[in-house]
């Protein structure tokens, strides 16, 4: 599945994923496997100090997750962040940076700096939306 999105009202293209790279300021501010990860040593898709998922719009489930690895993420990420939508192939196709987008905030609402969710052993986001994309894209179909 993909969402259709029109891009700057101008264009409308399909997506399938999204691509996020999130200045974390505090990765204590998780849990893995029910354990604090004070130094950001535990989790899933970091580099260097970003915190760096790409998720399937389709399923919400992030690529590479390790299998039975459950978390609780409450990331304080304010403006820096960059969220791209990506078409089939993984090219960009709409980039925002800045605050933290709905998208990211299944759980409890974010107010644009934080990106709060619960990830399942598969590494699926609980009660993801992936067709929440206004915040990125400007408008959905």
């Amino acid at each position: 599945m993909s969402v259709t999105v029109q891009i700057q009202r101008t264009e409308t293209v399909e997506v399938r994923f999204l691509k996020v790279e999130a200045g974390v300021r505090y990765w204590e501010d998780a849990t893995v496997n029910g354990i604090e990860d004070e130094a950001g040593t535990l989790i899933p898709c970091r580099n260097q100090d970003n915190w760096s998922p790409i998720i399937d719009l389709a399923t919400g489930k992030i690529e590479g997750w390790p299998e039975n690895t459950v978390a609780s993420i409450h990331y304080k990420v304010c403006d820096a962040g960059r969220y791209a939508l990506l078409d089939a192939g993984y090219n960009e196709v709409c980039v925002k940076e800045g605050y933290v987008p709905g998208i990211m905030c299944p759980k409890s609402y974010g107010y644009g700096d934080y990106i709060i969710m619960d990830v399942g052993p598969d590494g699926e986001i609980l009660n993801f939306d992936g067709t929440d994309l206004d915040d990125i894209a400007g408008s959905t179909e």
